[in-house]
């Protein structure tokens, strides 16, 4: 799955890894149930709600999409803690070679994983990633049934008006 970066993004959306179907499309949060397009539009990052194949659209709006993990699977859980781990490597020479204001990893459990944070909760991350700030959000998957909708854009609300105070 090709990553949507370009350097000194405001944000760098970091999901787990790509769905069987996602990988099939080369398109990120492609299935249909996903909410992370309508997250995106809900919490104001984008001024409608965007088609997964017009995610091109979001460089131009300051914002990026990669992966913990490029291995696609039917779901999340089905990556080894190993994966996770070296996959965070990954995303850290991302990070310090992309320099993004933000990263924002849609996992708990993967962030707390790939990241050896056993007790880190949504929201600001103490730790940085040079001068990447790291948020933390739920999944979007529709597979997530904790968090529906209105939560997931008030929460990715919560990191959008951090991003806009600088």
């Amino acid at each position: 799955m090709p990553d949507l970066l370009s350097p000194g993004l405001r944000v760098l959306f970091c999901g787990i890894n790509p769905s069987l179907y996602s990988a099939v499309v080369g398109v990120h949060f492609a299935r249909p149930g996903n909410r992370f397009w309508p997250a995106m539009h809900a919490s104001g990052f984008t001024p409608r709600r965007f088609h997964p194949s017009e995610q091109g659209e979001l460089k131009a709006l300051g914002l990026g999409i990669t992966n913990v993990v490029d291995r696609a699977t039917a779901s999340a859980d089905l990556l080894e803690p190993g994966e996770l781990a070296a996959g965070a490597k990954t995303l850290e020479r991302k990070v310090k070679r992309y320099r993004p204001a933000f990263l924002a990893v849609l996992g708990l459990g993967a962030y707390r994983t790939a990241f050896a944070r056993p007790k880190a909760r949504f929201g600001l991350q103490p730790e940085t990633l040079g001068d990447t700030r790291l948020w933390v959000l739920p999944n979007p998957s529709g597979l997530n049934a904790s968090y529906q909708l209105p939560d997931l854009a008030r929460l990715f609300g919560e990191l959008r008006r951090a991003v806009d105070a600088g």
